[in-house]
């Protein structure tokens, strides 16, 4: 029976995290984030607070002590929740998560989890279409912007000064 003895297996050598963070850039948008997270907040306290002023309303002109289900509550319920989600929906979809730039393409992450691939930024080009200012809603200034390009249709996403840096602006509608 013959002994075992240890065998090296060559294996290349791995590549630096140097060579790889050149090539493959995210950029995270967190005032893009920030601002619709704070936006949608306060829609939903607004939101609440009108949904107990009718509750407080309905209880205090007479007949207001009827059940729930005579008096519309429940229905008005109903439709509380439906503009609290499709509001909450409206609001939060315009800013992505993060913004990958390679060589070769650009890879937008939207805030549900989905990935949208777009041509390298020198083909996209960006439009300001509204600079918000830091304050209570963002900590840092946040621009709506408009991106297009010739394989690319027209977007507008809520992101942070700087996010589609090294795309072509332009002033002017497309």
């Amino acid at each position: 029976m013959a002994t075992s003895r240890p065998v090296r297996i060559a294996r290349p050598p791995l590549a630096e995290d140097g060579a790889a963070r050149s090539t493959t850039d995210l950029r995270v948008n967190v005032a893009g984030s920030q601002r619709v997270v704070r936006v949608t907040l306060v829609y939903l306290i607004v939101l609440v607070a009108l949904f107990a002023a009718f509750i407080l309303y309905d209880r205090s002109v007479p007949g207001g002590t009827a059940s729930p289900t005579a008096n519309g509550i429940s229905l008005f319920a109903g439709i509380f929740v439906l503009f609290a989600i499709v509001g909450s929906v409206l609001t939060l979809h315009p800013a992505p998560r993060a913004v990958e730039v390679t060589v070769d393409h650009v890879t937008v992450f939207g805030r549900w989890g989905g990935r949208r691939i777009l041509p390298p930024l020198g083909s996209l080009s960006t439009r300001v279409v509204r600079r918000y200012p830091s304050g209570f809603l963002a900590d840092t200034a946040v621009e709506q912007v408009e991106l297009w390009g010739r394989e690319a249709p027209l977007r507008t996403y809520l992101v942070e000064d700087g996010l589609f840096r090294g795309a072509t602006t332009s002033e002017a509608p497309r």
